[in-house]
């Protein structure tokens, strides 16, 4: 699947070296998406970071998508949307201070119809040891996250889906 997504950009390398350089690039990208989190998280906590006024933002949204292939992509409610519509949904964290604000984390929705179909997940580069969870649960992994890290906030917010958790709100 990799091979078919990178060939697509083949031909903008006229030799083989540069076109080598940047699957070599693209694979540490996506190899190593959660340290580049972390790094980020980092960045934005010194820059950002204030303990008083600082919030977490915890909050969802669709991608509405044609195929089938892309992971977690399903039937379901997406607010972008205002429908259901055939969309991925992502889970996102963001911190907010008086000084600026920025995406800190994100977890990826995948429906229960894609966690029960191995063969599917592993098309789509997705492990065996992924397993369903709900949006609260990826939310509350986030927040776990953040406070794990020491992330300086005073509070959170969400909106109803999650403020109705009260794992979440402990």
């Amino acid at each position: 699947m990799f091979d078919g997504f990178v060939a697509r950009f083949a031909g903008r390398f006229g030799r083989v070296g540069p076109r080598r350089r940047m699957v070599a690039y693209l694979r540490g990208l996506l190899g190593d998406a959660d340290a580049m989190r972390d790094d980020l998280r980092e960045a934005v906590v010194k820059h950002l970071g204030d303990a008083e006024r600082g919030v977490l933002i915890l909050d969802e949204t669709g991608f509405v998508k044609k195929g089938v292939r892309s992971a977690g992509v399903a039937r379901q409610y997406s607010g972008t949307a205002g429908r259901i519509e055939n969309s991925q949904i992502g889970v996102f964290l963001a911190y907010e201070s008086g000084r600026g604000r920025a995406l800190i984390d994100r977890e990826l929705y995948l429906p229960k119809d894609w966690t029960s179909d191995r063969e599917r997940c592993r098309a789509a580069g997705i492990g065996d040891e992924v397993g369903f969870a709900t949006k609260t649960d990826l939310g509350l992994r986030m927040l776990e996250r953040a406070v794990a890290a020491g992330i300086p906030f005073g509070w959170v917010t969400a909106d109803e889906l999650y403020g109705q958790t009260s794992r979440i709100r402990m």
